[in-house]
């Protein structure tokens, strides 16, 4: 989702906004030529034949299992997260902060090969590279979609798992999306319900319907802002963390994934999900609706669901003690023993 943020691409990479040699690709599921574990630093591994970066920081609980971060984008990278949020969550966790293929300090694949289903291959090669049996796992926006799909592949490799503003439904979050710009800008609404076929006579989805009209007339970063930054300083933070560092979300990932049907992902195996999810929705974020997150919660036989009234899409920027201390209290013993 964080795509929004992207400036002057083409509409197939815009449409993964609603929401360096590399070495050589080799099949899902092949070895790990690097075994670095959990030492404090950065770090590069292989997995899958792409050389990825991670970096571990802070102190570790003795009885819990490191805390895995998957941003968002797609393609954005873990860097404004570690950087905004690392020094209060640090002290009381050991965080993992993962650049998932093609995205931050990671190789892009050579053959340009990005899915779901391979990038889940990915955290469980980094889980074992690392030599835990167990990790938690905190998943923003699109790295959301791959928390709740690793956990549902690989449940007993995860103690906890933490969805913020997360994807798991494109088109029921997409409906949501235009129901959200019909009470903000009616105008622009119409505009984009006025055509709603294609030239071969087919109907445009709700997902299309958002993108092609960028808003309903809005320009893009206008649009951008109204969807996902209800504080327009937390735009402002997260970009000034990613200029200095030289580092951008150029679309590759989420154009890629989008065209091989993220417009069409729904989440479909929450059964799955035996362990303790912890769900927290902005409540003025207009990209992944609180009301959509809900809806998931109510699916999950173990799931807490929490709503920042007043934060947007990147609610962990808007309200940063808040999230840091609900975070903290989930995933640890001793705040797990305060909440009773």
């Amino acid at each position: 989702m964080e795509l929004l943020m992207t400036r002057g691409v083409s509409w197939a990479v815009a449409v993964g906004m609603i929401l360096s040699g590399c070495a050589p690709s080799h099949p899902i599921g092949s070895g790990i030529a690097i075994r670095p574990g959990l030492q404090t630093g950065p770090h590069d591994v292989v997995l899958n034949g792409v050389r990825h970066w991670y970096r571990v920081a802070g102190a570790a609980p003795a009885d819990a299992p490191p805390v895995l971060f998957l941003h968002g984008g797609p393609g954005q990278g873990s860097l404004h997260f570690a950087e905004l949020l690392g020094p209060k969550l640090e002290p009381s966790l050991r965080m993992i902060y993962f650049d998932q293929r093609g995205a931050g300090r990671s190789d892009r694949p050579a053959d340009g090969e990005y899915s779901i289903p391979l990038m889940v291959e990915d955290i469980e090669q980094l889980r074992q590279s690392l030599r835990v049996p167990q990790i938690a796992l905190i998943g923003q926006s699109f790295g959301g979609t791959l928390a709740l799909e690793y956990a549902a592949r690989y449940p007993e490799h995860v103690s906890r798992l933490v969805f913020v503003a997360g994807l798991w439904d494109t088109p029921l979050q997409c409906r949501l999306r235009l129901k959200t710009l019909a009470e903000r800008r009616p105008d622009g609404y119409r505009r984009v319900r006025a055509d709603t076929l294609r030239p071969d006579g087919t109907r445009i989805s709700d997902c299309e319907l958002e993108m092609r009209g960028a808003g309903g007339g809005l320009a893009w970063d206008e649009y951008s802002n109204e969807a996902m930054y209800p504080v327009s300083s937390v735009r402002t933070r997260i970009e000034t963390v990613e200029a200095a560092h030289g580092y951008r979300n150029t679309g590759e990932v989420g154009g890629a994934l989008f065209r091989s049907g993220l417009l069409d992902y729904r989440f479909t195996n929450p059964e799955r999900l035996t362990m303790p999810v912890l769900i927290i929705a902005g409540g003025r974020d207009g990209a992944a609706r609180p009301e959509g997150l809900r809806e998931l919660a109510d699916r999950l036989s173990h799931a807490t669901f929490l709503e920042y009234e007043r934060s947007g899409h990147f609610l962990y920027v808007d309200d940063p003690d808040r999230f840091a201390a609900d975070v903290i209290d989930f995933l640890t013993p001793a705040g797990r023993h305060r909440r009773r």
